[in-house]
């Protein structure tokens, strides 16, 4: 991170505020690696995001080995399937309110995904054991305050502590003219991670960060306005609208 002449911060040459907005997901790299100084320097500067109590409760593990890196991808190619199956019917990918009925039907056609993905060249996922740094992101139970831990219904109050490190480190890696995305699809069978990378019972798989030199950096991302996010004193309140 630098400073521009008038205090203007930069972050890789473009300024703080323009990073926020242009670093998006990015899945495609040039095939050129990425160093353990670089992926230290990444780490050593995320590691001062924000989290419950400081306690840090996240673990990294840097996945090298080509033999791991491919298990993994084995590991996310059956819940990507899924995945797409469910958004080709027009549904949020298991969504807490949605049709499940549908969701069934759409799940149990995901082999025919797989199947014709296998003819075809694949995209990010079926070459996920390729990404330049793979970094698998852990929880630790012990150190995160979830509050939510007895509710009934489903809640995401420990993830406040874990993903905003892994915005942190893709903004970091920007930094280094990187870029990558972060993925949860391999949480679909977190057992088969746990037993593949030796991950204690103590601990929760929380994603998957890929890595690597973008082929295109993203320099126009696409959002909702605020008026379609944000409201006043109630759910259904007026639009928080700009001056």
């Amino acid at each position: 991170m630098a400073h521009r002449p008038g205090g203007a911060t930069t972050v890789g040459g473009v300024e703080l505020l323009e990073a926020l907005r242009t670093t998006g997901a990015v899945r495609d790299y040039r095939d050129e690696d990425v160093s353990d100084a670089v992926l230290h320097r990444i780490l050593d500067t995320a590691r001062f995001a924000p989290n419950g109590g400081n306690r840090q409760a996240w673990r990294v593990i840097v996945v090298k080995d080509p033999d791991l890196k491919r298990a993994m991808r084995d590991i996310y190619l059956p819940g990507w399937y899924e995945y797409l199956a469910q958004a080709a019917e027009g549904l949020t990918p298991w969504a807490v309110v949605t049709d499940r009925k549908l969701e069934d039907r759409a799940v149990a056609g995901a082999g025919d995904l797989a199947r014709a993905a296998a003819e075809g060249p694949g995209g990010f996922a079926e070459h996920l054991d390729e990404v330049p740094a793979m970094l698998v992101l852990v929880a630790d139970l012990s150190k995160l305050a979830t509050v939510d831990r007895d509710a009934d219904g489903y809640t995401m109050v420990g993830g406040a502590s874990i993903y905003p490190f892994a915005w942190s480190i893709l903004l970091a890696a920007r930094e280094e003219g990187l870029a990558g995305v972060l993925t949860t699809m391999v949480v679909r069978d977190s057992v088969g991670v746990r037993a593949l990378l030796d991950v204690p019972d103590t601990a929760l798989v929380a994603g998957v960060l890929a890595l690597g030199h973008p082929v295109h950096q993203p320099t126009r991302l696409r959002r909702a306005p605020v008026v379609e996010f944000a409201t006043i004193d109630r759910f259904d309140g007026p639009p928080l609208a700009a001056p």
